[in-house]
This record gives C-alpha cells, sequence and structure tokens, in this order.
C-alpha cells in the first residue's frame, strides 16, 4: 500500500495542540462510529492526557447499532464519556452541550464557588480527516461559526466558535492524521471513503469489502444482491478469493457482463463500494472492541 505514514506537519500539529490545551476545559474527539479505532489518531491520548475526555461516534446512524453499543462501552471503560450522532442529519448533535456540562460539572460547581458565573467552557474538538469534524461544529454552532474574541493567554488571531452563552469551541488547527500501522486500517478507511480509492486496486478493495459482508452480514448480502443464499468461505481459500467469489456471483445477479461473457467484477467492486458507502446495504460496524 502506498500510503505515507505519518507526514512532517504532524510535530508541527502536535505542537500546536500541546500548545492550546492549557485554554480548554475538554477535548472532544470525533471519531468515526464505522472503524472506531482506524479513525482514531492514536498519538492523541497521550497529547491530550490529564483533559476530561468527549468521544462523539459520529456516522453511527451507519454502523451496527450493535456496535456502537459496545464501543461505546469500551470507551467508557477508558473513563470517556461517549455520545453518538450523525452530524450530517443532526440527529444527537443537540445533546452536545449538555453532555458537556453534565461532563465538566464539578468543574463549574468549583468556578461558581469562586464566583465565576456564566464562564464559559471551551472545548478543542479533534479529529482526523473525513470524520465529519467541520460538519459536526458548524452543526453544533448551527452554521452561524460565529467567532469569539480573542482570548486572554491564546495566540493572537486565534478564532474560536461562539455555541452560546455558555460554550465555546476551539477547531484543531493543521492537519491531525491517522496512523496507518497496518495493511487493516488503510483498508478500513478506504472502504468508508476516508482515503482515496486508488491506495489499493479497486478491485481488490471490493473483495475484501465483499468477504468481511459474507463472513459477518451474510444475511445482508444475500437480500441485497437478491443471492438464494451467501456461500460460507472454504478452509482453504483466502479472503481475496471468497471476496472475488461473491463479486461473481452479485455481478451474475446485476447482469453485469464485460465482452466475452466473462462477470464484470471490478464494476461489481465499485457498485459494492458506493452502495456500502451511501448507507444503501444496511449498518455495518467494520471492527470491534475485541479486535483491538
Amino acid at each position: 500500500m502506498n500510503i505515507q505514514w505519518y507526514p512532517g506537519h504532524m510535530t508541527k500539529t502536535r505542537r500546536q495542540i500541546e500548545a492550546d490545551l492549557k485554554n480548554v476545559d475538554i477535548v472532544v474527539e470525533i471519531i468515526d462510529a464505522r472503524i472506531p479505532v482506524s479513525s482514531r489518531n492514536p498519538d492523541i491520548d497521550a497529547i491530550t492526557a490529564g483533559k476530561p475526555r468527549l468521544v462523539v461516534l459520529n456516522r453511527a446512524d451507519q454502523a451496527d447499532p450493535a456496535g456502537n453499543r459496545a464501543w461505546g462501552a469500551w470507551f467508557r471503560k477508558k473513563g470517556w464519556s461517549v455520545l453518538e450522532t450523525d452530524a450530517k442529519t443532526g440527529s444527537g448533535v443537540n445533546q452536545f452541550s449538555r453532555v458537556v456540562q453534565e461532563v465538566l460539572k464539578d468543574q463549574i460547581a468549583r468556578w461558581q464557588e469562586k464566583g465565576l458565573v456564566g464562564r464559559p467552557v471551551r472545548a478543542m474538538v479533534v479529529g482526523v480527516p473525513n470524520v465529519g469534524k467541520s460538519t459536526f461544529i458548524n452543526k453544533v454552532a448551527r452554521k452561524k461559526s460565529a467567532k469569539a474574541s480573542d482570548r486572554p493567554g491564546v495566540t493572537r488571531g486565534k478564532q474560536w466558535v461562539t455555541v452560546d452563552r455558555g460554550l465555546e469551541l476551539l477547531d484543531t488547527p493543521g492537519i491531525l492524521w491517522p496512523k496507518f500501522e497496518d495493511v487493516e486500517t488503510g483498508m478500513r478507511l478506504a472502504f468508508t471513503g476516508a482515503v482515496k480509492d486508488d491506495i489499493m486496486d479497486v478491485e481488490t478493495l471490493g473483495c475484501h469489502l465483499m468477504a468481511f459482508l459474507g463472513t459477518q452480514y451474510p444475511n445482508v448480502l444475500a437480500e441485497s444482491y437478491r443471492l438464494k443464499e451467501v456461500p460460507a468461505r472454504e478452509a482453504e481459500e483466502n479472503e481475496v478469493a471468497y471476496g472475488y467469489r461473491l463479486l461473481e456471483a452479485c455481478a451474475q445477479k446485476r447482469g453485469m457482463r464485460i465482452s466475452g461473457g466473462e462477470f464484470d467484477t471490478e464494476r461489481m467492486a465499485r457498485v459494492l463500494l458506493d452502495e456500502y458507502r451511501g448507507g444503501k446495504l444496511g449498518r455495518f460496524t467494520l471492527e470491534l472492541p475485541e479486535e483491538v
């Protein structure tokens, strides 16, 4: 896989985040609920250690509800709060302010004891590209994207987004990248469209996704492509070979052929990826806590 892992500007981004941490009360991490580990930057835990954390499982509407529950429990076990959202439609976003206030209720009580009544909560929002961070911020701010004035101790010119009188958001400067530590991570990011398809041959990518669905969600696959049954993976069959067999079966059902009468598995792979990303196949979680 031709993926550059860890661009040089990540070092600069890390320094900026560390510098800004002293000006915020909570770190809000946006991740893709379908691939909660693959869509994170693993260094963020070390960078933001010591700050209260809220994990936003975005695109939860496209993930398996059982998977959302499992990941919610997994993150809460780490001591973090969890909120399920779909930033595109706004589902769950209206709970954000209340959840943040709940996470920081003890801190807010201490401020009030000191006479800091009305002091707004300041939250830093972090997330790798294509997890819906910008959409989330705009939806929380009701698309006003109103900017608060500069804050004492904050680099001049740094802009804050005011949500309401009690909450201000700081978007992470620079770009925070996921770490492509293995082929599986890159593949999951490609499945969801978070990285370009050209990191891997589209047909091969389709084989892997088809094999996953055939193993984990055979009934959905059968219903979506009108297969009488989804054949099980044979003992000596590798994942790509199994996925290719399923691609052929689905291409046959869709009447996809190329000259010579062969089934057009490449076209079928593109259709599969498009339908998966468009939510037409159903709700799937591509990785689970027990695999971590």
